[in-house]
């Protein structure tokens, strides 16, 4: 059985010798005492022309000589669990089966990950990793230093455990756990003499060791607390001691920052100047599970603070706290490691599986089961919000950061919150579940790739919000909600500053601002000019408004959208007077078609916007944030009016908002002769300043898309994903992709139902409105799918055929010869639905100027 050797034959003699697969792990009180074990066990290795790996990871001296024939790896414990891991897994995988392995104490990654949870985690999955290699390896632990949790998880784990300790000039070795050997003497405490270690069998020497062994190190109080929570202890004595320097106190809460808010370092900036030792230790009482709170809950707390400290702002009385609860981002590692899925996890972080594996994985997140510490926590959260609306918010680490929004990447779910105490458990351990698995999704996943951010630490929090907003009537939902923008870059008329901001306004639950929804308008306002609409006229304005609400069926304990004439008609207490006017028009047409008296009403929020102060403090607020953060931000928030009509705003996120760079002024050419113009207009565009050539071209014909069959329109999403494929480079590429109607719409009779990932290498998107169809492109500016677009560097245009500043040349665009078979040759059945075109360079370009509003496609 006998394999290998600790390179001392009396301590090989106690343990029958180490086997194949054995994890050697060492409690010990000094790294010099272990670096004595470990000298002759790598040395008898060598003698042997065995491989010995070094992990070198601590600030500790190194355990092995570097004159030595040993493989050393360096790595950094401060890129995170998941990156650590990854790399020792990957250097294990590469150095091969049957390789001696000598790994820092493990004691040390408590500076780089402040809680045993993840060392216990590192262990469950490296130690079967390393056994089923049959390696032999050597792990050290300060001990008493992690708690007893931590010790249990890593004595079940490995194959030895021993304790090492230096007694009165001797070394003492107490072997604690040995699988699947055993000898008469094998568990008691040995002296080493000479070459020799001897058990201890007397009552007196055994006492006096054991006892000496028991009065070092922490207290047995403490040790049942992970490390993590003896540092917000430690914190929470010194916030209390009147006697601790400020510099104490900012030192400390610079800690607790490093290791619960983040490691992007500009948001880590705004951190530590805003959040003080309390504001963070009273984050933490509001904290399940350990690690970061991720970007989202991070965003959300800081324009909180921002917001309400400044009393210059005049908002005192108009905002509503909050009493959120964040999941750490370790427990979603711990999910992971206690399913057994971690292997998983590894194989599909590699270029082959990176796509493949994620579907498992993604079914897999679906039905795990959390540990009983977690669900404890979770259980007691549930009970703290009783039966009130709650919503689960993905808070990744990269979310909601400086160049990575991941807006709508992950998904946000409702707990209505209804039914027994273990009905409403359930309902919120699978909300949970589904927003881990949305991690896996295709979107988020070429997202991540294309960002360069697939090999990065992307652990997945969670933000637990109670739902604001009132019961009526049955139902759930708040009066306003909507996204604010702090830089209006998408500006319909040349009256309107892009400084002063803009938002995206909706009756509900904001769900309805932040997506592009089917057939519906939310208000848009410029806080400039709050009253100037992008379009003119009763009917303009009745057909671009808001239709449905989203609201929560309290009854039902679900989701549901209903038309806003059937809200109304329930009576529920909505201030109408403040968010609808009567549409006298529409009254008087169903009066004359038989159909009685009655009201009828369109959401355009005029006495909200013109009589309250909703637009002044938006725009304080918006300004106030974007001054703070020193760039452009995005918020999303709701609004409650209160019995005297007084509006209390609820910030419920906050990230830097994605933006083109300032670009300078373009010249369009005075004079382009008319049959040369493919398309122009004033306005209805985003994305910058633009002089770009075209050499792809893809048009979706309106009126044969419509006359296509569901399936059909289906198999066109799908057409046009292949074609964007097949664009390499967008550099040497450009493309523009015209469709009718919304791309990327879930209904496919308003326009094309394709992922983003089916359109993100076009270089220009246009939208093409087609009355014959309803088929109307919707103005996204504050929605995910704007935000893709920027972060994609990808320009937006809507055309709009029947303006009076708009021209569309589909005749010429038509007389083109459709290319389409000769780039997917099985889509010649599509041929009249779908139109390609491939120009030489100049012949087809695009010129666009944010300054006066005006843009033209044109042929040269």
């Amino acid at each position: 059985m006998t394999w290998a050797s600790t390179g001392l034959d009396g301590l090989d003699e106690i343990l029958s010798g180490l086997c194949k697969g054995d994890n050697v792990v060492w409690q010990v009180d000094r790294i010099e005492d272990f670096k004595s074990f470990v000298e002759p066990y790598v040395n008898r290795a060598l003698q042997q022309d065995r491989k010995v790996v070094y992990m070198r990871f601590a600030n500790h001296e190194p355990l092995v000589n570097s004159d030595l024939n040993v493989v050393v790896h360096q790595l950094d414990a401060n890129s995170g669990f998941e990156g650590f891991s990854s790399e020792v897994h990957n250097i294990i995988t590469e150095e091969g089966k049957q390789a001696y392995y000598v790994f820092d104490s493990l004691s040390e990654l408590l500076n780089a990950w402040a809680t045993d949870l993840m060392i216990g985690n590192f262990f469950r999955i490296t130690c079967p990793y390393l056994f089923e290699l049959d390696t032999i390896a050597y792990f050290a632990l300060l001990r008493n230093n992690h708690s007893y949790r931590t010790i249990a998880r890593i004595r079940e784990t490995t194959q030895i455990l021993l304790d090492l300790y230096n007694f009165e000039g001797n070394f003492h070795v107490h072997p604690l756990k040995v699988w699947r050997r055993y000898s008469p003497t094998m568990f008691l405490p040995h002296i080493q003499k000479g070459e020799q270690f001897v058990p201890i069998t007397t009552s007196v020497d055994a006492a006096r060791v054991i006892s000496y062994i028991s009065r070092k190190g922490l207290e047995p109080a403490q040790r049942v607390l992970d490390y993590w929570d003896r540092i917000f202890l430690g914190a929470e004595e010194l916030s209390k001691n009147q006697n601790a320097s400020h510099q104490q106190k900012q030192h400390a809460a610079e800690q607790l920052c490093r290791i619960m808010i983040g490691r992007e370092q500009r948001m880590l900036g705004l951190a530590h100047q805003h959040f003080s030792l309390d504001d963070l230790l009273d984050i933490q009482k509001r904290m399940i599970g350990t690690g970061f709170i991720g970007g989202k809950a991070v965003g959300m707390l800081l324009a909180n603070k921002i917001v309400s400290s400044d009393e210059s702002l005049g908002l005192r009385g108009h905002l509503e706290p909050h009493d959120s609860f964040y999941v750490g981002s370790d427990v979603f590692y711990t999910y992971l490691v206690e399913n057994g899925w971690w292997n998983l996890r590894m194989e599909q972080k590699t270029p082959g599986g990176y796509f493949t594996v994620a579907t498992e994985l993604k079914e897999k997140l679906l039905s795990g089961k959390f540990p009983d510490q977690v669900r404890e926590q979770l259980q007691e959260m549930i009970e703290y919000f009783g039966q009130s609306p709650i919503i689960v918010r993905s808070s990744s680490l990269l979310e909601d950061a400086f160049g990575n929004a991941f807006a709508g990447k992950y998904v946000s779910l409702f707990c209505v919150n209804s039914g027994s105490p273990e009905e409403r458990y359930a309902n919120f351990e699978e909300a949970v579940r589904k927003v881990y698995a949305s991690m896996m999704g295709e979107d988020a996943l070429t997202y991540r790739l294309q960002r360069g951010l697939d090999k990065e630490d992307e652990q997945m929090a969670l933000l637990v919000q109670r739902v604001s907003g009132s019961y009526r009537n049955g139902y759930f939902f708040p009066d306003l909600a909507g996204v604010g923008i702090s830089h209006n870059t998408f500006v319909w008329n040349p009256e309107l500053d892009p400084k002063a901001g803009m938002v995206r306004l909706v009756l509900g639950l904001g769900t309805r601002a932040v997506n592009r929804v089917e057939d519906d308008y939310p208000r848009i306002v410029a806080l400039d000019e709050p009253m100037l609409r992008p379009v003119a006229g009763m009917d303009d304005i009745r057909k671009f408004s808001q239709h449905r609400v989203d609201l929560l069926d309290m009854e039902n304990n679900v989701l549901v959208t209903l038309p806003v004439e059937q809200l109304l008609s329930n009576k529920l207490d909505i201030k109408l007077d403040f968010i609808a006017v009567r549409d006298a028009q529409l009254a008087r047409i169903a009066k004359q078609a038989g159909k009685g008296a009655r009201d009828y009403w369109v959401l355009t929020f005029e006495k909200l916007l013109r009589e309250t102060c909703f637009v002044e403090h938006m725009h304080k607020i918006l300004k106030k944030l974007e001054e703070t953060y020193q760039y452009p931000v995005d918020v999303e928030f709701t609004a409650n009016f209160t019995a005297d009509d007084r509006l209390i705003i609820n910030l419920l996120q906050c990230r830097p908002l994605q933006i083109k760079g300032l670009q300078p002024q373009v010249k369009i050419p005075e004079r382009i002769e008319p049959d040369k113009v493919l398309f122009s207009t004033e306005g209805y565009f985003m994305g910058g300043s633009i002089s770009q050539d075209i050499t792809k071209l893809v048009y979706v014909d309106p009126k044969a898309y419509l006359e296509l069959s569901l399936s059909q329109k289906y198999d066109i999403a799908r057409l046009i994903g292949k074609m964007n494929r097949q664009i390499q480079d967008r550099t040497s590429e450009p493309a523009i992709f015209f469709g009718p109607g919304r791309w990327g719409t879930s209904t496919p009779s308003l326009g094309v139902p394709v992922s983003f990932h089916e359109i993100n290498n076009v270089t220009v998107l246009a939208e093409v409105g087609y009355e014959g169809g309803n088929l109307m492109p919707e103005l996204s500016f504050g929605t995910h799918f704007f935000q893709d677009l920027v972060e994609s560097d990808i320009f937006y245009v809507a055309i709009f055929p029947d303006k009076p500043a708009v021209v569309f040349n589909k005749d010429r665009l038509l007389s083109m010869p459709n290319t389409l078979m000769q780039l997917i040759p099985e889509a010649e059945k599509y041929a009249d639905a779908v139109y390609a075109h491939t120009f030489n360079a100049g012949e087809l370009r695009i010129i666009c100027d944010m300054v006066s509003q005006r843009l033209v496609c044109f042929f040269n």
